[in-house]
C-alpha cells in the first residue's frame, strides 16, 4: 500500500512532465537580449548566499544551546 501510495503521485509527475512540449520561452530571450538576465542571476544568487549564511548561523546558535545543556 505505501509503494502504490509513493508511486502514484510519481507517474503522475511523469505524465504530466512527458506531456508538455518544448517551446522556447520568451521571457528568457528578452532578458538575455537586454542584459537584464544577469542582474536576475545576481539577485537570486545574492538571496541563496542570504539563507546560506543565515541557515548557518541557526546552526551555530543551536550548537551553542546543545553543548550549554
Amino acid at each position: 500500500m505505501k509503494k502504490l501510495a509513493f508511486l502514484l503521485p510519481l507517474l503522475f509527475c511523469f505524465a504530466i512532465a512527458s506531456a508538455q512540449q518544448a517551446q522556447p520561452v520568451e521571457m528568457a530571450d528578452v532578458l538575455r537580449s537586454s542584459g537584464k538576465i544577469y542582474v536576475v542571476i545576481a539577485t537570486i544568487c545574492i538571496i541563496f548566499a542570504g539563507l546560506a549564511v543565515y541557515l548557518f548561523s541557526i546552526d551555530r546558535r543551536l550548537k551553542k544551546l546543545e553543548k550549554e545543556n
